[in-house]
C-alpha cells in the first residue's frame, strides 16, 4: 500500500529548525534480552538507537481510556508479537561510539529496545527488530537532515529481517520513534509488507516534544482491516529509563 506524499510543505521548516534540533537529540545504545520472558525472533546487536524528533509541544497526545484490547492476550504470549525499530540496530556506528544510553540494571539499551524489553516481560510475546538494508547516520545532524530527505523522496527501504509464524500472532505491538511528525519511512514498508486483517495492532512510541503526532491515525489508514488501539504509550526521550512502572499500568488498562 502507499501513500502520498505530504511533506513538500514541511520541508523548507524542517531545515530551518534541524541545527536547534540536532542539539536536543538523544541517543542510546541496544543491549541483550537476558532474563526477558518470551523469544526473540532476530538478533539485536549492541548498537546506537537515535531518535528524530519533532518540534516539542507541537505534536498531541493520544487520548486515553478508549479500545482498550481487554481479553486479548493469551496467558503464554504465543499470539503477541512486539515489533520495534531502532536506529540502534541499522546504524553505521557501534554502540561504544555513543554519547547517551538509557541505562536499566546497569545495562546499557536504546529507547525503543527498553520499551519493548519491557513490553515483553508483562505479556510474555515474541520480539521482533525491523532490521533494514539501510545504514542511517551514526552522527545525530546527518541523521536528522537524512529522515528529512528520506521523506521528502517517500522511500520505502527494504526490510531485510522477516517475521516467522505470521498467522500464528493476533496482537501486535508496534514500536517506533517519531520522525519529523510522523513515522519513520521504514515503518511504511513494514507495513506494506504485512496482511494485518484481522489482527490486534498496538502502538507504542518515544517522541521529543511532539507525542504520536498522528502516526497512530496514519497507521490506521494504512491498516483498515486491522483493530489499532488508539490508546497507545508515547514516552518522552528523556523518561524511557524510568518507564517501567508507566509501562505496566498501561498493559494493565489493556488487559495485559
Amino acid at each position: 500500500m502507499k501513500r502520498q506524499n505530504k511533506k513538500s510543505g514541511r520541508s523548507w521548516g524542517r531545515r530551518l529548525f534541524a541545527g536547534m534540533l540536532g542539539l536536543a537529540l538523544l541517543t542510546g545504545c541496544s543491549g541483550g534480552n537476558a532474563g526477558n520472558a518470551g523469544a526473540t525472533l532476530s538478533a539485536v546487536p549492541q548498537e546506537a538507537d537515535r531518535e528524530v524528533p519533532g518540534q516539542e509541544d507541537n505534536g498531541a497526545k493520544q487520548k486515553e481510556g478508549t479500545n482498550l484490547a481487554e481479553g486479548k492476550a493469551a496467558s503464554d504470549g504465543s499470539n503477541v508479537l512486539i515489533v520495534y525499530f531502532a536506529v540502534a540496530e541499522n546504524s553505521d556506528v557501534d554502540a561504544v561510539s555513543s554519547a547517551s544510553m538509557v541505562m536499566t540494571d546497569g545495562e546499557a539499551k536504546g529507547r525503543m529496545r527498553h520499551l519493548a524489553d519491557l513490553i515483553q516481560t508483562r505479556t510474555g510475546g515474541t520480539l521482533f527488530s525491523i532490521e533494514t538494508d539501510i545504514d542511517y547516520p551514526g552522527d545525530g545532524k546527518a541523521l536528522i537532515d537524512y529522515a528529512a530527505e528520506e521523506q521528502d523522496r517517500n522511500d520505502r527501504p527494504e526490510i531485510i529481517s522477516h517475521i516467522e509464524n505470521w498467522d500464528s500472532y493476533d496482537t501486535i505491538f508496534v514500536g517506533y520513534p517519531t520522525w519529523w511528525y510522523d513515522l519513520p519511512q521504514v515503518m511504511y514498508s513494514f507495513f506494506d509488507a504485512y496482511d494485518f486483517s484481522g489482527k490486534t495492532i498496538i502502538p507504542f512510541n518515544s517522541h521529543n516534544g511532539s507525542w504520536f503526532s498522528g502516526t497512530i491515525q496514519t497507521i490506521e489508514e494504512l491498516e483498515p482491516g486491522a483493530e489499532v488501539i488508539t490508546d497507545g504509550l508515547t514516552i518522552h526521550e528523556r523518561d524511557v529509563a524510568d518507564a517501567e512502572a508507566e509501562v505496566a499500568s498501561w498493559l494493565e488498562k489493556l488487559g495485559f
